[in-house]
């Protein structure tokens, strides 16, 4: 793997296959916790409350550590490892499949279940544009308020994300600096008279 970038997905997107009956229909979301897979996994039981099954794979983290795999009642290893293996041959993380399977009367045994869980991952991968982020470094900065534009400027050179921000007399920002810019970044903070920075563990 990259250690500067990862690829994920940046829309969700939905396939469907079908075999002897049964139809399988395949949900891509981006997700970037277990909180959200579980929300994300309980809003399509919802929608799908006849369904039989609801299997699924999810791999989040920059590093792809954090995985999951579910055969939701689908004799062991038939749907949860499959749904994963497409995820990993394409290199995912950050993104969970779901695959609502109704029955149609006929047992597609093992091979065939595989088989139709790793399609209708397949086919819903292929509706799911494939985009390459920066791996990011999480960073309190404090600083005075009349540094912000200063501030700003260099999270807009070097393409940090903000993800919070509070500001009184002194401002405080949480920001994720890109790994491959991180020195340059703490060079430029180290510049300016004030400023202090911190990493934290939550981006």
């Amino acid at each position: 793997m990259d250690p500067f970038y990862y690829s994920t997905i940046e829309q969700p997107a939905m396939a469907e296959f079908k075999d002897r009956g049964s139809k399988f229909f395949a949900y891509s979301f981006p997700v970037t916790s277990i909180e959200a897979a579980k929300k994300t996994l309980a809003q399509l039981k919802k929608e799908h409350p006849k369904a039989v099954h609801h299997c699924l794979a999810y791999r989040i983290g920059v590093d792809g550590a954090t995985f999951r795999v579910s055969d939701d009642g689908e004799p062991s290893g038939s749907a949860g490892r499959p749904i994963l293996g497409q995820i990993d041959s394409k290199q995912l993380t950050n993104i969970m499949v779901v695959v609502v399977r109704y029955f149609g009367g006929t047992l597609l045994g093992v091979p065939g279940l595989i088989n139709a869980y790793k399609t209708a991952t397949s086919l819903a991968l292929q509706l799911s544009p494939i985009i390459q982020k920066a791996v990011e470094i999480a960073y309190e900065i404090n600083f005075d308020y009349h540094q912000m534009n200063e501030v700003m400027m260099i999270i807009k050179q070097y393409n940090c994300s903000v993800v919070a921000q509070s500001a009184q007399l002194f401002v405080e920002l949480k920001v994720g600096i890109p790994k491959n810019r991180l020195e340059e970044v703490l060079n430029k903070l180290n510049d300016m008279q004030g400023v202090t920075y911190k990493t934290t563990l939550i981006v």
